[in-house]
């Protein structure tokens, strides 16, 4: 597969529609709902429920409190959830020992499957190994593309990391861009690293790293500033979410600087912004899809014993660029907390 073709907004690769279709016919879904009944599930992706026993998810990642991103998986979990007659348990540690141990916690409730991030994979290690001695399924999600085959997961959704980084560089190089920082808010987190390594790789200009406290806003607003003061050359500022975006627009401004800014994933504030010229660009991950998969994927392996990828290949959900060529057909998902 090429990579060009993840590039394109709104765009599957073929393993994501396999498993759209399996979901459908798995599920028995008929046009005979009606619509008003659909509408009611939570937006759900597809119009049937399924009738299959109640099964238990637990969904752990390693979602820093506030960060809006977070909350566009949790909505596509909910809705596959609802739709697959699912108890999903969701919890969150940015600290990787603190995620580890409600790994174990679901572990000791004796879930029927756990979808879980891999930010910091070596602290994951031995209790996603205690999961699968116990019988419980695996899948991972958006972070841990290079360990989620080692630790043993059946499934992985999300972004080449690496991919999208040069993708995002290649793009710089067309807007004319000579001297980018690279914000990293959690230092050691192996996608965000992956991200700024790819940038560095397809950008022909200099490349900064930056790292800030991405748990206290403030301080990512005043270090952003204080460098940009230090360094009039700089004329790009890359960040790896869409809130650090929005700060650091407001960092360009109190250090009276021409930089412009461009991102990594969505929320709605930041598709008006890219709308209204204040965000050059946005590269999305769709998160939504990410968080229906990895619980859909866990009823289809316990249901039907369905598994994408062949357990070889992981399920790509990105890069999609956006930018004010589709901004606008994208801000009305955006507005639901979708995309």
């Amino acid at each position: 597969m090429e990579r060009t073709s993840h590039l394109r907004p709104r765009r599957l690769v073929p393993a994501v529609a396999a498993v759209a279709a399996g979901v459908l016919l798995a599920a028995g879904c008929t046009s005979s709902q009606g619509g008003k009944k659909v509408e009611e599930r939570a937006n759900a992706v597809s119009a049937g429920k399924a009738d299959t026993p109640r099964m238990t998810v637990a969904m752990i990642t390693h979602a820093a409190p506030g960060d809006t991103f977070w909350d566009t998986i949790r909505k596509g979990a909910q809705a596959a959830a609802a739709k697959d007659n699912v108890k999903l348990v969701y919890s969150s540690e940015p600290k990787a020992s603190d995620q580890a141990n409600l790994v174990q916690n679901a572990i000791d409730q004796k879930v029927d499957g756990i979808a879980v991030t891999l930010a910091k994979p070596d602290a994951m290690r031995n209790v996603i190994a205690k999961a699968r001695k116990a019988g419980i399924p695996v899948v991972g999600f958006n972070a841990g593309l290079d360990d989620w085959k080692k630790q043993g997961l059946l499934q992985y959704f999300g972004q080449d990391e690496l991919i999208a980084g040069e993708a995002f560089g290649k793009r710089l190089n067309k807007e004319g861009a000579k001297h980018a920082i690279c914000v990293i808010q959690e230092q050691g987190h192996v996608a965000l690293e992956t991200r700024c390594k790819g940038v560095k790789n397809g950008f022909k200009g200099k490349t900064d790293t930056l790292y800030v406290n991405g748990t206290d806003m403030p301080s990512v607003k005043s270090t952003i500033t204080a460098k940009l003061k230090q360094d009039s050359s700089v004329d790009t500022v890359v960040t790896l979410g869409a809130p650090f975006a929005m700060t650091a627009t407001q960092s360009v401004a109190d250090a009276g600087s021409d930089a412009k800014v461009s991102t990594f994933d969505l929320n709605k504030e930041l598709v008006a912004a890219v709308k209204d010229g204040k965000i050059q660009f946005a590269v999305d991950q769709q998160p939504y899809l990410q968080g229906y998969l990895s619980v859909d994927s866990l009823w289809l392996y316990k249901n039907n014993g369905n598994f994408s990828g062949g357990g070889e290949q992981p399920v790509l959900t990105g890069p999609a660029f956006v930018d004010k060529s589709n901004a606008d057909e994208i801000a009305g998902f955006a507005a639901k907390g979708t995309r």
